[in-house]
């Protein structure tokens, strides 16, 4: 029988082949003899040549880019799962039109992320950064630590744009500190939140003026880039802080920056910036009310273990005929091509 072939981008392995990823376990994948596991070896894009014998691509985002030129004709492929939630760099017309779910790890990032979120929130708003330094310098910054009073979180808003995945276990996390939330989300599942006590807002600008602290959940998209640019951003409150833990490019960071050092809004957690990595010699990294993370707030060990889990499930289920959970493109799994893949599936390996 030919086995189910199944490649990885080159990043989750090492040069002499070794697993690079921590917590992030294929044993499920190494110990069933009827799988074949291979690696894409260009790093920049997948190649259609790469992939022209195998039935799952398992990538990481901006590790390989996926075009229309990545799939080849009479293509065998039958799942893209990817490591995380982002797929800017995937064409998924493209996936559609090859008859390929492109499946994400939804399930894995929503604890984590919000948790991260919760950390740059609660280390702004208490000024942690700024009471650690004053607590290295010796008695001279105790003495200092009065003029660096936070602010509290009880009876202050929340703003959310988004009210997602990420988003709405954000809220369920912050209940306890006793804020009130609100939320900008033209696709909110309004029982939702009405359900998690989230008041809906129709105006992204009404939010940015009301909330003490607005935090942003949205995807990359063309209407979202520059979303929060230099009119919304002088609409928050002189005393609000801004939390991005979702995609650089959603805010304009020149803008930002220009806000930040005039000290037009308190400060700022950020985790994704634009571009990324941050240059050496970026502003952002002399100021003091900011809290910065390299991509990576939500990066634990359970992440990693809920990515290995959802991606090795996901080209599993499709091993056997089944769809994948998290399918960025629903649509495909009607398409005549992928209802053909996943039936020669199980008939090969069954639909157990």
């Amino acid at each position: 029988m030919d086995k189910y072939r199944i490649k990885f981008t080159r990043n989750y392995f090492d040069d002499d082949g070794n697993f690079t990823i921590p917590s992030y376990d294929i044993s499920a994948l190494l110990d069933d003899s009827r799988i074949e596991i291979g690696v894409i070896d260009n790093q920049d894009h997948v190649d259609a040549a790469e992939i022209v014998d195998v039935d799952a691509l398992i990538a990481t985002p901006t590790a390989a880019a996926i075009t229309k030129a990545s799939f080849p004709p009479d293509c065998r492929l039958a799942v893209i799962a990817r490591l995380g939630v982002g797929y800017e760099d995937v064409d998924v017309d493209a996936c559609s039109a090859a008859g390929v779910p492109l499946a994400i790890a939804a399930d894995a990032v929503r604890r984590p992320t919000a948790v991260g979120t919760m950390a740059l929130l609660l280390a702004v708003t208490t000024r942690l950064l700024d009471k650690d330094r004053l607590t290295r310098l010796g008695p001279e910054g105790w003495a200092e630590k009065n003029a660096y009073a936070g602010m509290g979180l009880e009876g202050r808003i929340l703003g959310l744009v988004g009210l997602g995945n990420i988003g709405a276990e954000v809220v369920r996390l912050a209940t306890p500190f006793d804020l009130e939330f609100i939320a900008y989300d033209p696709f909110a599942d309004k029982a939702m939140a009405a359900s998690l006590g989230v008041r809906l807002v129709d105006n992204l600008d009404e939010l940015m003026a009301q909330a003490d602290v607005v935090s942003l959940h949205c995807m990359v998209k063309p209407e979202t880039r520059g979303l929060i640019d230099a009119r919304r951003l002088a609409l928050m409150k002189p005393t609000a802080f801004l939390i991005n833990a979702a995609r650089g490019p959603i805010v304009d960071q020149a803008a930002l920056t220009e806000v930040l050092t005039a000290g037009a809004i308190a400060g700022a957690g950020l985790d994704v910036f634009d571009p990324e990595p941050v240059a050496a010699d970026d502003p952002l990294l002399k100021l003091h009310n900011v809290v910065l993370s390299a991509h990576g707030m939500n990066w634990t060990d359970q992440l990693m273990a809920g990515f290995g889990e959802t991606n090795v499930n996901a080209v599993l289920a499709v091993m056997h005929g089944r769809a994948p959970r998290s399918v960025v493109n629903r649509e495909v799994l009607d398409s005549p091509l992928w209802l053909a893949k996943a039936a020669a599936l199980s008939e090969r390996f069954g639909d157990d």
